[in-house]
């Protein structure tokens, strides 16, 4: 199965370096982003597998998680589920990861990583390439890396569900589906295991780095984190390009690099 044991050892290091084409062809008109009404009306159900069906074949949904915390890197998973898709007390418990809590999403990760006949890979992109990149490009490397590894590991894809306005480059059919992670059962079953993973890095570097409230924050611009920003300075995990960390460092607050 597609990235069982890289599940809970995804590392900073851990960044496969994908074939990719030109960042110029990450690019979607209106036409390739999936807005059908009758999905927009979906929003307050729970996700399904209309879309998988509708494209047919093996189709995996892809998140990432990541995208707006001040430190850190993005982390994106993707998720090709069973042909005969997941047992229904499972499948009626996914959901975008937003909207459950940490103690629930941990419960359905396992469960994601415990079933049989699933694939799943993970991809990242550091703090150096989100600073180099930009957030969206860095996003989409991820998914990238992602994908190529679920190849790798978990055999052919034919087409791919992306959650937001933009899909990375693929060698398969790929949709922008907005608001996926609340549509499409595998895009909602990424979405998780993209967070479990992302929140588990940032407590391991909590530990290392205390006084940002990292295990509580993920990385995102709490109080507790902007002040131990403003107070320790900004670490090596810290997003350079983001202004509240432009602004600290520009403020001559120093650097904090002790582990």
């Amino acid at each position: 199965m597609g990235g069982m044991r890289h599940f809970w050892s995804l590392s900073f290091d851990l960044l496969v370096v994908a074939p990719t084409k030109s960042d110029n062809e990450n690019r979607n008109t209106d036409e390739d982003v999936f807005y059908h009404e009758q999905y927009r009306t979906k929003r307050g159900a729970m996700p399904d597998l209309s879309l998988e069906r509708a494209l047919g074949g093996r189709v995996a949904g892809l998140d990432e998680v990541g995208r707006g915390p001040l430190a850190g890197p993005v982390v994106a998973a993707a998720v090709v589920l069973p042909q005969g898709g997941l047992a229904g007390d499972l499948a009626a418990a996914i959901d975008d990861s937003k909207r459950l809590t940490d103690r629930a999403r941990r419960t359905l990760a396992q469960a994601l990583r415990q079933t049989e006949g699933i694939a799943f890979a993970l991809g990242a992109a550091s703090v150096a390439e989100i600073d180099q990149l930009n957030i969206l490009q860095a996003s989409l490397l991820a998914m990238r890396r992602a994908f190529w590894r679920l190849e790798a590991t978990g055999g052919r894809v034919e087409a791919a569900l992306v959650d937001g306005r933009h899909v990375p480059v693929l060698p398969c059919p790929a949709r922008a589906v907005v608001g996926g992670d609340g549509i499409s059962l595998s895009i909602a079953a990424a979405s998780i295991i993209a967070k479990v993973v992302r929140d588990d890095l940032m407590r391991t570097l909590a530990g290392r780095y205390p006084g940002y409230g990292w295990e509580h924050n993920a990385g995102y611009g709490t109080r507790v984190h902007k002040e131990g920003l403003n107070t320790l300075g900004a670490t090596p995990h810290h997003r350079r390009s983001f202004a509240p960390v432009r602004a600290a460092l520009e403020e001559g607050r120093g650097e904090n690099r002790e582990e």
